[in-house]
């Protein structure tokens, strides 16, 4: 595939709908951004080269000019001394010099208008190039976007679950018994206090029952 087909190719293309069809966007955009790339190098090393061409096509057209002189005074000189066979011959040399100056300069004329558009391509397909890096930045941000919502929409989902549900009622569970052992705890120490006073109080009702039986027996006797 030529340079300039497949220039075209890429400059009539229709990302978008190419895109659309694309089972992978992104692996397409970056194959077609290699071979934009790869278009862009051609046309610049083709540029390149009319470039050369056209410097040296400028050199030989001076050459030449400078010949299409020199022949014109030399039948001018042959001319002035009398030398009519020479003059003919310098102006016969003149001719071919001035024919193949002719065909130099429409050669020139081709390749300034070759260069010009060579130039004009690849301003445009960097214009594409550019747009087709940002639509792919573009892709890669909602790539990980998507990636992003999927990640948290499993995440909730796995929340909603019946592992999430069991692993949380384990730990209601566990926070329970931690509150009843300490409950326990309290109530074991208030209970030896309380059956402690309860002793003193038994203590002293029998002593108090123990004084008034002996008074009794005292005063009957």
């Amino acid at each position: 595939m030529g340079v300039f087909t497949r220039f075209k190719d890429i400059i009539n293309a229709n990302i978008n709908s190419m895109l659309d069809k694309a089972e992978n966007p992104e692996k397409m955009i970056r194959l077609m951004m290699q071979e934009m790339e790869d278009t862009l190098i051609d046309l610049k090393s083709s540029c390149a080269a009319k470039m050369a061409a056209k410097t040296k096509t400028e050199r030989e057209l001076k050459e030449l000019t400078a010949r299409v002189n020199r022949w014109q005074k030399r039948a001018e000189l042959a001319i002035n001394k009398n030398r009519d066979d020479l003059a003919r011959e310098a102006l016969l040399e003149k001719k071919r010099a001035e024919t193949d100056t002719t065909g130099l300069q429409d050669d020139l004329t081709q390749y300034v208008k070759l260069i010009e558009e060579c130039k004009a391509n690849i301003i445009e397909l960097e214009e594409k190039l550019q747009s087709v890096r940002q639509k792919h930045k573009i892709l890669v941000q909602r790539s990980l976007h998507a990636q992003d919502q999927k990640k948290a929409k499993d995440n909730i989902k796995k929340a909603n679950g019946e592992d999430a549900y069991k692993r949380f009622s384990e730990l209601e569970g566990k926070i329970e018994r931690m509150e009843a052992e300490a409950e326990m705890s309290d109530f074991g120490q208030s209970g030896s206090l309380e059956d402690e006073f309860s002793q003193l109080e038994n203590t002293d009702d029998i002593e108090d029952e123990l004084n008034q039986l002996k008074k009794k027996i005292t005063k009957e006797k």
